[in-house]
């Protein structure tokens, strides 16, 4: 049983690592990230690097959703401003790519405060509808506005580099993702020990209440979307960057959706939440891939008898694991930690 966890200030009880134990486990983490890249192939990688961008991603909407209770489905459209932002500024100005990841940020912020507008006056399945109007309005510029974004053909990235050397490889890649996905983790778990981070939790579990007490709803709202955008923004510039080409179908609308389920499977409203969802949505569909390709040596046409029923199963799967647990993956790892926390004793 863990003892000896008693807070004596109340910097100590904000901390983000409390214990010994999570302190060990962090530091294992950080190491096996770090040394991941010497033992994976390049498929692996392939996903790594995939997954820490949906993790990015993953964590500003949950600050948007999870944390302030505001409903968006235009996570994707967002990700296509930072994406863009990125493919202009690296064809025209060649820009360092760690300048270009910050700009595209910080346009994907300008624009989610603009379609945040209408947070200020709707809520729910309203304000999801609007993020919806927003997606399609910015799919619409993408299109047509060919001077800048060259239209359907879309814009192809070159390489980012470091200290000259393209970041071509994988593995190359992966070292530049995982810390700039890690840090943007780092920043959110902070956000939430500061006014700012509290404003958007109150705003959450009662918006009129805050506003009663002195809380901006119309700066916290706006700032929330502006927080969750520029992650986004900062994930589309690193997709760009990985897939090295930028066209108005990259970003579909289903991809919103999909950013969407991974909180909800993750766990709402945790930072733990985002990252775990964000595996789960990333990797889950490429382990069932992994299933169908192992019954093929006994069933020859199981590629294309079973692929349909891949996705079926990938959507059973979400639909079951909500019905057994609706707070999400973080809250059985909670669970499990609870459980040695209080070893041998029971709760």
């Amino acid at each position: 049983m863990q003892i000896g966890t008693a807070k004596l200030s109340y910097r100590a009880d904000e901390a983000l690592l409390t214990t010994k134990p999570q302190r060990l486990w962090m530091a294992a983490l950080i190491a096996g990230l770090a040394l991941a890249p010497l033992v994976l192939d390049n498929y692996w990688l392939y996903l790594a690097c995939l997954v820490a961008i949906n993790v990015a991603s993953a964590t500003g909407i949950n600050i948007l959703t999870g944390f302030t209770g505001l409903v968006s489905l235009g996570q994707a459209a967002f990700m296509a401003v930072g994406a863009y932002t990125v493919a202009v500024m690296d064809a025209r100005l060649g820009t360092p790519f760690l300048v270009n990841l910050v700009a595209g940020g910080v346009v994907a912020a300008a624009v989610g405060g603009v379609v945040g507008l209408p947070s200020l006056r709707v809520k729910g399945l309203y304000l999801a509808i609007a993020t919806i109007a927003a997606s399609f309005i910015l799919h619409f510029v993408f299109v047509n506005w060919e001077s800048l974004t060259n239209g359907n053909s879309g814009l192809t990235v070159q390489p980012a580099t470091f200290f000259g050397t393209p970041l071509t490889d994988y593995w190359q890649l992966y070292y530049v993702f995982v810390p700039i996905t890690g840090l943007m983790v780092l920043g959110a778990a902070n956000l939430f020990r500061t006014r700012i981070g509290r404003a958007f939790i109150a705003i959450r579990d009662r918006d009129i209440s805050a506003e009663v007490l002195g809380i901006s709803l119309l700066r916290y709202k706006l700032l929330s979307f502006a927080v969750s955008s520029f992650y986004a923004g900062v994930a589309g510039g690193m997709w760009a960057y990985f897939f090295r080409v930028v066209t108005p179908e990259s970003f579909p609308f289903i991809y919103s959706v999909f950013f969407l389920a991974a909180i909800i499977v993750g766990g709402m409203g945790t930072i733990l939440g985002g990252i775990l969802g964000a595996i789960f949505m990333t990797l889950v569909p490429e382990l069932l891939r992994f299933v169908v390709e192992w019954i093929t040596p006994i069933y020859p046409n199981a590629v294309a008898a079973l692929s349909p029923i891949r996705t079926i199963v990938f959507g059973g799967l979400i639909i079951g694991f909500l019905i057994a647990e609706p707070k999400g993956l973080a809250e059985i790892v909670q669970r499990v930690r609870r459980f040695f926390h209080l070893w041998p004793f029971k709760k």
